[in-house]
């Protein structure tokens, strides 16, 4: 082994972060700032390093967190949610990286954590080690002109208001707007108080400065916030001074499907704007249906977004509710993972266990990932040789078990 891999010591820090910028191609040097800012919100045990024995030198990072995921049926299960994953060039293909995500996943489930999830940059890697892609994500650009719409107002129709806020506000009102959000749509993370902050610059990092932008929040007649948008634009002009400005989405949040519809229309009906990026949307969004001609949203982006690797399949599936009732016994195949086993899954109770009994349907935990959000067909995977049918019609019945009406949805990079 050329490098040891650890939890980093305190003096390390700054360092492992510079390992971390130049991984992700980011030339700036790591400041007093941003390391203190790392140290004040980081679990020192669940930052680690991988060290060249012969120079010293960080040439691996790996940094988890405690997480909630909302699953089907509203409950959260503990995630370990994994993030600065990066090994240098001048180190791979060394197995820097199976080591940092095996130490961790052993562990994440030593504390009892049923799940760990990430942001998979590249596809190809971490079905290697258990997870699947459980959720995706599909990004719109509206042709305003085209959509149809009554450009010369944002009126709600329905007794409601849209405000413009500032970022203490959102910092006020939207957590709870989230929160709400998060306990009935599966596939969201939980947000903590950084979060926030980041995300309406009361703090940044030395490398992405924060960019100014524009909120706004649709109110309820009774006053009640239950909906929020965050967005920037740009200044283009072409000839002739025709206005050209594209009104790039944040985030869009709506506990309702009538703020929701308002806060589309009013980002439409912003004076000079042409286009509209929504940001990353789940892929059976509304938004292309709240449009009086859904062809004016384009799709410009369609991708596997949130990655779920199971850890402990009792926990998990014993957390999430099932569209209908029946019986599998599932083979999990987790090679010194924690998830190997047979477990026994009664879709109508919701109970799961550790079983002897012959298998249903078996399957690498990988496979089983992205089942878990009920984004995945059971069918599907049966063709594509990643589940195997050990009694006829348990695909079909996995199918029908696992499969969600609404598809799941994780807006957050971390």
């Amino acid at each position: 082994m050329s490098a040891d891999v650890r939890p980093i010591a305190a003096s390390e820090l700054t360092q492992w972060m510079q390992t971390v910028n130049t991984g992700f191609l980011t030339a700036s040097a790591v400041t007093e700032s941003d390391a203190a800012q790392r140290a004040r919100h980081s679990d020192p045990a669940r930052i680690v390093g991988a060290f060249d024995r012969r120079t010293g030198a960080c040439v691996g990072t790996l940094r988890s967190f405690r997480q909630e995921l909302t699953v089907p049926g509203g409950a959260a299960v503990v995630s370990s949610a994994l993030t600065n994953v990066t090994v240098l060039p001048t180190h791979r293909r060394q197995g820097l990286l199976t080591r940092m995500v095996a130490a961790d996943a052993a562990a994440s489930a030593e504390r009892g954590d049923a799940v760990s999830t990430l942001i998979a940059a590249e596809y190809p890697i971490y079905g290697r080690y258990g997870y699947g892609p459980a959720a995706s994500i599909t990004e719109w650009e509206i042709d305003v002109p085209r959509t149809g719409l009554d450009l010369r107002r944002s009126v709600t129709g329905d007794g409601g208001r849209i405000d413009l806020v500032d970022a203490a506000e959102v910092r006020r009102v939207g957590p709870a707007l989230h929160e709400r959000l998060r306990r009935e749509r599966h596939g969201m993370v939980s947000r903590d108080e950084r979060w926030w902050a980041l995300a309406t610059g009361l703090e940044q990092w030395s490398h992405r400065p924060y960019l100014e932008g524009f909120q706004a929040v649709y109110r309820t007649a009774e006053g009640e916030v239950a909906g929020l948008v965050r967005y920037t634009a740009d200044d283009a002009w072409g000839d002739a001074k025709v206005p050209m400005n594209t009104v790039r989405v944040r985030e869009l949040l709506a506990a309702t499907s009538a703020a929701e519809r308002a806060l589309w229309h009013y980002v439409c009906s912003i004076d000079w704007v042409q286009k509209v990026r929504t940001g990353y949307r789940a892929p059976d969004d509304l938004l292309p249906h709240l449009l009086p001609d859904p062809r004016a949203a384009r799709p410009v982006t369609s991708a596997d977004f949130l990655w779920v690797r199971v850890l402990d399949v009792v926990r998990a599936l014993g957390a999430r509710t099932y569209a209908v009732p029946g019986t599998l016994v599932l083979e999990v195949r987790d090679p010194g993972g924690p998830a190997a086993g047979r477990y026994r899954l009664d879709a109508g109770t919701g109970e799961c266990a550790r079983t002897r009994e012959p298998a249903d349907l078996s399957l690498d935990v990988s496979a089983l990932g992205a089942l878990y959000l009920g984004d995945e067909s059971a069918v599907r995977l049966g063709t594509l040789g990643r589940a195997a049918e050990e009694r006829p019609g348990a695909l079909a019945l996995a199918d029908a078990v696992f499969r969600t009406a609404r598809r799941p949805w994780c807006p957050d990079v971390f």
